[in-house]
C-alpha cells in the first residue's frame, strides 16, 4: 500500500484495519515475531497479543526514524521512544536486543527470577528504555516533559509515545494531550496503537473511542491515520515533522495478535501463561523455526 492511498483512508477506518488484516509479514516482520516468542517461551509467560499489534510500529522506528546509539544509550541527544503501554514490553524488548542495546540471549530470561527483562519496562535496568510504564496512561505526560526539556535545551531531538487504544480510556492521557497542544510541542508525537481489544473486551464495548482521529484533532494535534502494519505508511507517518507547529498523533489501524492465526483478533492471546504444544506448532508454522 502506498502513502497516498493510506492519507486518502484517513476517515474510513474500517478500510484501513481491512488492510491491516491483509498486510503480509516478511522475513524481518516473522524475525522480530520470533523474538517475542522466544521471550514468551523462556519467561513461561507474557502479553502476545500486545505485543505483535506493535512490530512494525517499532521497527520501522528503530530501523529508520530515531536517532540512537544502542552503545551509549544515555546519549543526550537521542531520540526518545517512550511504551506507554507497559505491557506489551515484548515488542520492545524485541527490537532493543535485534538492535544490540542488549544480548538476544537475555530474552530467554524474560520475567525470571534476577533477570533485567521483567513484565513491564523499567528505566534505570533495561538500556533503550526510557520510562518505567505499565501503570497506564502516563506515557503522554512523561513525552512532553521531555520534549518541552528538549525545546529549552535547544535540541532538535524528538519524542514518540507509543500507546494503546484501550490505554488511552485514561484521562491523563487527554490532559497530557491538552498540554502539549498549549506547548505547541511539534517534536512530540503520540503513536496509538487501535487494535481494538483491550484485556477483557472490545474498545466500542467497552469505551468506544470513535471518532477517535476527530478526538485527537479536536485536542490540537495534527492527524495521520495509518495501517499500522505497513511499513511504507509508517515510514512516512513518523519521517515528517508536524509543519503546523502542533504535536502530531499517528493513529495505527492494527491487528491484535497479528502474524498468528489463531491469536489474531482474539482476546484469549492477550496474556498467555504458557503455549501449548498445538500452540507452539502454530507459532513455528506461521513464523518459520529459525
Amino acid at each position: 500500500m502506498m502513502w497516498g492511498h493510506s492519507a486518502m483512508l484517513r476517515n474510513n477506518p474500517a478500510a484501513l484495519i481491512e488492510a491491516a488484516q491483509a498486510e503480509p509479514l516478511d522475513a524481518r516482520a516473522k524475525l522480530l515475531r520470533r523474538l517475542v516468542l522466544r521471550g514468551i517461551i523462556g519467561g513461561g509467560r507474557g502479553h502476545v497479543g500486545p505485543a505483535l499489534s506493535m512490530i512494525e510500529i517499532f521497527r520501522v522506528l528503530y530501523d529508520d526514524i530515531l536517532t540512537v546509539r544502542p552503545d551509549e544509550p544515555e546519549w543526550p541527544d537521542r531520540d526518545r521512544c517512550i511504551l506507554s503501554k507497559g505491557h506489551g514490553c515484548l515488542a520492545l524488548y524485541a527490537i532493543l536486543a535485534d538492535k544490540g542495546f542488549f544480548p538476544l540471549e537475555e530474552l530467554d530470561t524474560f520475567c525470571r527470577t534476577g533477570s533485567r527483562l521483567g513484565g513491564h519496562p523499567e528505566l534505570g535496568k533495561v538500556p533503550g528504555v526510557e520510562a518505567s510504564t505499565g501503570a497506564l496512561g502516563h506515557g503522554l505526560s512523561i513525552g512532553l516533559g521531555m520534549a518541552i526539556a528538549m525545546r529549552m535545551q535547544k535540541r532538535t531531538s524528538r519524542v514518540f509515545v507509543v500507546m494503546g487504544d484501550g490505554e488511552i480510556n485514561e484521562g491523563a492521557v487527554w490532559e497530557a494531550a491538552m498540554t502539549a497542544s498549549k506547548h505547541r510541542l511539534s517534536n512530540l508525537t503520540a503513536v496509538i496503537d487501535c487494535n481494538g481489544l483491550q484485556s477483557y473486551g472490545a474498545t466500542t464495548e467497552v469505551l468506544d473511542l470513535e471518532p477517535l482521529a476527530d478526538k485527537w484533532a479536536a485536542f490540537g494535534f495534527d492527524i495521520i491515520e495509518v495501517n499500522g502494519h505497513d511499513t511504507t505508511a509508517l515510514r512516512n507517518a513518523f519521517a515528517a515533522r508536524s509543519d503546523a507547529g502542533k504535536p502530531r498523533a499517528v493513529i495505527c489501524r492494527t491487528i491484535k495478535g497479528k502474524g498468528l492465526p489463531d491469536a489474531e483478533n482474539n482476546a484469549d492471546w492477550h496474556h498467555k501463561s504458557k503455549l501449548s504444544e498445538a500452540e507452539l506448532a502454530m507459532v513455528a508454522e506461521s513464523l518459520g523455526a529459525g
